[in-house]
């Protein structure tokens, strides 16, 4: 399992240290490194990120003010030079403090708590219940190829059956774990069911879902292509 990562810090000497240990770890995939709150906040305008390294101290807005304004945030690692922050971050549900200057045993250690976090999570997200026709029906997460928003509902469509659910996408997508991307305002799809990609169109055997050109590239780092 990777955990896709992003490091945030104003002080270009402490991104490199990071970026250093974090190529160390097998299991931690870089994907981003930012500056700044802004400057993040822009990439996960785009991206789905499991876990942040951001600092606290940092120009225009702190670590801090950004994650207390951030809904649907990744987890995150607090790095910085200030021990006064600790108690807002774990008020926060930070995964974890790490103080600056940071050794690589101490980075390794909360490194592998992000690990067991996402394992655990990985492993629970096995099924979820959803209401249709006034009754609760159990999908498996694997099962489901794709979701479609219309207006009030979503139509969730698995490999056997499809179901519509009172619910929105964005709500769903809370419910899912990172292998579904929105390749589209209107769909959410299990990247492990994709077969093909044909121009904007990507094909999950018999059914085709839209790119939209803003979320291309994203759909691409996502499928890996």
């Amino acid at each position: 399992m990777k955990v896709t990562c992003i490091i945030t810090d104003d002080e270009p000497i402490a991104r490199k240290g990071l970026q250093r240990y974090i190529e160390k770890i097998d299991f931690l995939e870089l994907v981003g490194i930012c500056e700044d709150a802004l400057q993040l906040n822009s990439v996960l305008q785009t991206k789905k990120i499991d876990l942040l390294f951001l600092d606290i101290e940092m120009p225009y807005l702190s670590g801090v003010d950004f994650l207390k304004n951030l809904s649907n945030a990744p987890k995150v690692i607090f790095t910085t030079a200030y021990e006064n922050f600790a108690l807002q971050g774990f008020e926060l549900d930070v995964l974890d403090y790490l103080l600056k200057p940071i050794s690589f045993d101490r980075f390794l250690k909360s490194s592998n708590k992000a690990f067991d976090y996402f394992n655990t999570k990985v492993q629970g997200d096995k099924y979820l219940f959803v209401k249709s026709e006034k009754r609760l029906e159990k999908i498996m997460i694997n099962d489901i190829i794709f979701i479609e928003a219309l207006q009030n509902y979503v139509s969730i469509q698995t490999s056997s059956k499809k179901l519509l659910v009172h619910s929105t996408l964005k709500a769903m997508q809370e419910k899912l774990p990172s292998r579904f991307i929105q390749p589209h305002k209107s769909f959410i799809v299990n990247t492990g069911a994709v077969t093909a990609i044909e121009g904007n169109i990507l094909h999950a055997g018999s059914f085709k879902i839209p790119i939209s050109k803003n979320q291309r590239d994203q759909v691409m780092q996502s499928l890996r292509v």
